[in-house]
């Protein structure tokens, strides 16, 4: 073996034995840590800062950055592993910049027929409730989804609802997206029309996420 082959085989030893990895963290790292190793070729410049830089841009190429900031990491604490060995002089990651920007992943989308299904499977338990108190638990979570749906605010938003920024005059909800940003929007499902009856509306309040909190 050559001396990086050498130097691999000793931190994983030690990430084993000494610091108490799991087997599922130690075969990431050998992973990682063998790729690196063929990238060198054998070669023993591996220390150099220039070799790394050419091995990240190497994995930019081949990965998606999730991938590429993995191996980064393993790759920085072995080097690091290196350094409190003092089996080197200069840890090339020092003055070697390797931050960069992910790319944010859009939400996904409920579709539309998981909707129905959800919705379908509510108004059924709705039907089959066997006391008023059960009734009125399903029409408040009835409720929730129909009005997150309906409006499209998230669930923090929901939570901060209290019974004011409920408008059963002009059927519009009040919501606050942030400290400077309020939206009203229009309730159309049929579920909210109930609570605008006016007879589960202290019931919803003192029965969600929103008691909680204020």
């Amino acid at each position: 073996m050559n001396t990086l082959d050498n130097y691999i085989a000793e931190y994983l030893e030690y990430c084993e034995y000494r610091k108490r990895l799991d087997a599922k963290s130690i075969k990431a790292y050998r992973i990682d840590l063998k790729q690196f190793y063929n990238f060198c070729n054998g070669s023993d410049d591996f220390l150099s800062r220039n070799t790394v830089d050419l091995f990240i841009t190497f994995l930019h190429r081949q990965y998606k950055p999730k991938t590429v900031k993995r191996k980064i990491a393993s790759l920085k604490a072995f080097f690091h592993y290196l350094e409190y060995k003092d089996l080197l002089t200069e840890n090339p990651f020092a003055k070697l910049d390797i931050h960069f920007r992910e790319a944010k992943l859009l939400p996904k989308t409920i579709p539309f027929h998981s909707i129905q299904k959800l919705l379908s499977v509510m108004y059924q338990q709705k039907k089959q409730a066997s006391s008023s108190y059960q009734l009125r638990c399903c029409i408040r979570d009835i409720a929730v989804i129909e009005l997150l749906f309906a409006t499209g605010m998230r669930i923090s938003e929901l939570c901060g609802l209290c019974p004011s920024d409920i408008d059963l005059e002009n059927n519009t909800v009040l919501i606050y997206g942030s400290p400077i940003t309020t939206t009203t929007s229009r309730i159309d499902a049929p579920p909210i029309r109930i609570i605008s009856a006016g007879i589960l509306l202290p019931f919803f309040f003192r029965n969600s996420f929103a008691s909680s909190i204020r």
